[in-house]
């Protein structure tokens, strides 16, 4: 059988690392584990690519991050996505995808993982955007927008933290927004055959249990498929490729006043489906 709601764990039976296939896939799981309410899963043989699912069931200790870094073969990230975000920034809509990348070192998983903020951005601009996140599932180049969806492996929720200090001073972005432990994923990879429409997905961002940003994939500038092909013309995309499709309104840095990522704060990102992204924020 093919899974559906994948997820990557410690076990409580043996302390041990695997791939799972949510028993109950209507809970949101972000929060059980936060909670400490009991989640099992049944054991996945093989990789996220090719995996089945077994009978054996397990029961979650820990859960980690879908995708390891060593699968990740590249981040690309999606700038000013949404029509509302472009707005707050007072910046034009881009004609085509503004891409920045964040290296494979920024990959952390759901809570207990921190947001580790260096000292480098402790200065009072460390920013949150609640992003829906592509992971690519099998090689391929120069895609066509109606076939784009067949290269997709599944959907998470996604944070790009953002040291907006360094972003903004300087023309690319990639700095300021690739520091170590900079992209929480997670708490499932959920296939496209349990969402068959990724346009149609309510976003959030909560920051210390107030909602911060509220929108929904439908108000994406550039669609999923625009951007799976896009970013494949002459370009391969391979097997574990992210791809980070941008954020609504109300990022930190955009409000009035402005919210900052603080030391021991709770973010959080919802997403239809999908269920909560939840990290706590921890200043090195």
């Amino acid at each position: 059988m093919l899974w559906t709601h994948l997820i990557r764990f410690v076990a409580k039976e043996d302390s041990n690392v695997y791939l799972g296939q949510l028993v109950d896939t209507v809970r949101d799981i972000g929060l059980d584990s936060f909670t400490g309410t009991a989640i099992k899963a049944y054991r996945i043989d093989g990789s996220i690519f090719d995996g089945k699912v077994t009978d054996k069931l397990l029961t979650v200790d820990r859960l980690l991050s879908p995708i390891t870094r060593e699968q990740c073969d590249y981040v690309r990230c999606v700038g000013l996505n949404y029509k509302d975000h472009a707005e707050e920034a007072h910046l034009e809509l881009p004609k085509v995808p503004i891409l920045f990348t964040k290296p494979r070192s920024s990959i952390i998983g759901p809570y207990p993982d921190n947001v580790n903020i260096p000292k480098c951005a402790q200065d009072n601009t460390s920013d949150y955007e609640a992003e829906l996140c592509v992971v690519i599932g099998k090689t391929g180049r120069d895609i066509k927008e109606e076939d784009a969806l067949d290269y997709v492996l599944g959907y998470t929720a996604s944070n790009d933290i953002s040291a907006r200090k360094l972003q903004l001073t300087q023309s690319q972005w990639c700095f300021g927004k690739g520091l170590d432990d900079s992209l929480p994923i997670g708490p499932v990879l959920v296939s496209p055959r349990a969402i068959p429409d990724p346009q149609k997905l309510g976003i959030k961002a909560i920051y210390n249990d107030r909602i911060v940003q509220n929108g929904n994939t439908s108000d994406m500038i550039f669609s999923i498929r625009q951007q799976i092909a896009y970013f494949s013309q002459g370009t391969t995309l391979e097997a574990g490729t992210l791809i980070i499709t941008g954020t609504p309104a109300g990022i930190g840095i955009a409000r009035n006043p402005r919210v900052v990522l603080e030391d021991g704060s709770d973010i959080r990102v919802e997403i239809e489906k999908i269920g909560t992204l939840i990290n706590k924020v921890h200043y090195e």
